[in-house]
């Protein structure tokens, strides 16, 4: 008879992951338990979790740093969506004998979510929408897009969508990251500048760079400085790579236009924090990547992680190091 393992999904906001409870192709000796709200710290994620054999984290909505996984005896496979997770410790997760996996499925959600905050903000639908329904018309002249400089902050995989977007609005689409050079960008009809000048001459600015060391506070004080009073900031990457209070502070004493943010240093946003009451700014809960046909994959690369790992051949394994201390 086989052992009955405990399995839970975490920060299930959308309730997607439900489904899986009635999925036959559930193993029958998983018990599946699904938390859809947030344990906003390690102490009462560690209670929570201590009993689960198999835990599934969606995205980076919560950490699994070195001293939480340390605290967790009973945890064999652990599971983020996406092929990559900054949040989860893989070096200790190898040191305790945890095989962490991935799914396929993210997609170029963030390309659509980035362009209607964009549009959103530039053009105040969200407050025009409110105030339509207020009894209130016509409010805001808002500038066009065509004509206007859009700056690409890292023009990897999604950057370079989105700057195809802007090229189709008639935008001029300039580009800066450590890595870029002229040649490369000019391949996608995006002109290479200088750090100083992408922030002083965007009009909007868009980040799309990895969350690193190297990139963790990448957009401060100094380089929001450098920006206009006019101009836009949007973020749909990894909040930490803006130093937020300084953000605030710009917003605060109107030294840009606006931003709009999909992401922040801590999420969920706790009710008191300062960025919902700081003005000119459209806010959305990290929901860059969420869309059906990702949460599609997501839940078929679960299935396929669990069953795998209980016939002793994962896949999609993100700690290779560790294939080796438990299959020899």
């Amino acid at each position: 008879m086989k052992k009955n393992l405990n399995m839970v999904i975490l920060d299930d906001y959308q309730k997607y992951f439900h489904q899986m409870k009635n999925d036959k192709r559930l193993p029958e000796n998983i018990n599946l338990t699904i938390f859809e709200n947030h344990f906003n710290n390690s102490k009462d994620l560690v209670y929570h979790l201590k009993k689960y054999n198999i835990i599934v984290g969606i995205r980076e909505r919560t950490r699994f740093p070195e001293k939480v996984i340390n605290k967790l005896p009973n945890l064999n496979l652990l599971i983020t969506t996406g092929l990559k997770n900054a949040s989860f410790d893989l070096d200790a997760s190898t040191k305790n004998n945890i095989v962490v996996s991935g799914t396929p499925g993210s997609g170029e959600g963030p390309v659509d979510l980035t362009w209607g905050l964009i549009i959103s903000l530039v053009r105040k639908i969200h407050i025009e929408d409110k105030f339509v329904r207020e009894g209130k018309w016509g409010h805001f002249i808002g500038p066009s897009l065509s004509g206007k400089t859009l700056g690409i902050l890292g023009l990897g995989h999604i950057g370079k969508l989105v700057s195809k977007v802007g090229l189709a609005f008639g935008m001029n689409v300039i580009s800066w990251s450590e890595n870029l050079d002229q040649i490369s960008a000019k391949k996608y009809g995006v002109t290479y500048v200088h750090k100083e000048t992408l922030f002083s001459k965007s009009d909007i600015l868009s980040i799309h760079t990895k969350l690193s060391d190297r990139t963790t506070g990448l957009v401060g004080e100094k380089e929001i400085s450098f920006m206009k009073p006019t101009s836009y900031l949007i973020n749909t990457s990894r909040g930490p790579i803006i130093k937020e209070q300084a953000l605030i502070e710009a917003l605060n004493s109107n030294k840009i236009a606006g931003a709009g943010l999909d992401t922040f240093d801590v999420e969920p946003l706790y009710p008191s924090h300062p960025l919902l009451h700081t003005p000119n700014t459209l806010l959305t809960p990290h929901i860059g990547y969420v869309t059906k046909e990702a949460y599609k994959a997501y839940y078929e690369g679960i299935l396929e992680n669990v069953i795998s790992f209980l016939n002793n051949n994962p896949t999609r394994v993100l700690n290779p190091e560790v294939l080796s201390k438990l299959y020899g």
